[in-house]
């Protein structure tokens, strides 16, 4: 059981490339979300809005699993499992790095959603630290 994302397959978690998230719902059952995200080198790191359920899910039970699906060729993929940590710090910036990687937007808010939308939510980056790794293809 590795616990490194290989080379090989990074590219998956740092392009425009769209993941699954799942997270465990209170009853146990899991909760799938397709999502944004980028690669740190050792996290995995995934941006949602507080009070939306994988951030519940992710307050409550801090761990989940990504797939991420090479576009190219769908028998290449990785998926990570992970504990998590979520912070607000650097969440705004993230979804703005996010926003550009994915959307070529300058912005998340005024670019893919409504500047509005910015007061009324407050963004969160969740960090998942990899326990297992599964890289096919």
């Amino acid at each position: 059981m590795s616990t490194k994302i290989p080379e090989s397959h990074a590219d998956l978690l740092n392009a425009p490339v769209y993941v699954d998230v799942v997270t465990v719902m209170p009853d146990g059952q899991p909760q799938a979300s397709v999502v944004w995200c980028s690669y740190d080198g050792e996290n995995v790191l995934v941006n949602t809005a507080v009070g939306r359920q994988k951030e519940k899910n992710l307050r409550e039970r801090p761990m989940a699993t990504i797939l991420a699906v090479d576009p190219d060729n769908p028998f290449r993929y990785i998926e990570v499992r992970g504990t998590v940590e979520l912070t607000k710090e650097g969440a705004l910036d993230h979804i703005n790095q996010l926003a550009k990687a994915y959307r070529g937007a300058d912005s998340y808010y005024g670019g893919v959603q409504p500047a509005e939308m910015a007061q009324k939510e407050t963004r969160i980056m969740c960090k998942i630290k990899p326990t297992h790794v599964n890289a096919f293809g």
